[in-house]
């Protein structure tokens, strides 16, 4: 693909509200844009990289037997409820109901995901240590 046809912009100037140098270089290379307050849109250099450092993941990962999981982002509240973190989290935490009137919240970490998928794979001690 030739550069004249990315969809990108690099800039020659830090903008003055990056204070990082990460932030700053990423923004000057053109790799991300951003959309809002900690919010950013990942230009086709930038989807590039990182499509790059998950493939270094996935090569490290196959080299010692594990195996990739993709979990849920929107997740129930009960298992958050049954973590105790549903009360202990603040209003960072995006909550929501669905069409049953559930209670559901748009997931920051998936420790209650992966407990929950474990209680209902592992069957034995056999089957541990277990590498996702």
């Amino acid at each position: 693909m030739r550069y004249s046809s990315l969809f990108t912009q690099t800039l020659r100037e830090a903008p003055a509200d990056a204070e990082l140098v990460s932030h700053q270089l990423a923004l000057r290379a053109g790799l991300i844009r951003p959309l809002a307050a900690g919010i950013f849109s990942a230009l086709p250099l930038g989807l590039r990289v990182a499509r790059k450092i998950e493939a270094i993941f996935r090569e490290e990962m196959a080299a010692i037997n594990c195996v990739e999981l993709l979990m849920p982002i929107v997740q129930p509240a009960e298992l958050w409820l049954e973590s105790g973190r549903w009360n202990e989290v603040g209003p960072e935490m995006l909550r929501m109901h669905d069409r049953s009137q559930r209670d559901m919240c748009l997931a920051m970490t998936h420790e209650e995901a992966v407990t929950d998928l474990a209680r209902h794979v592992i069957r034995s001690y056999r089957q541990v240590p277990m590498c996702v």
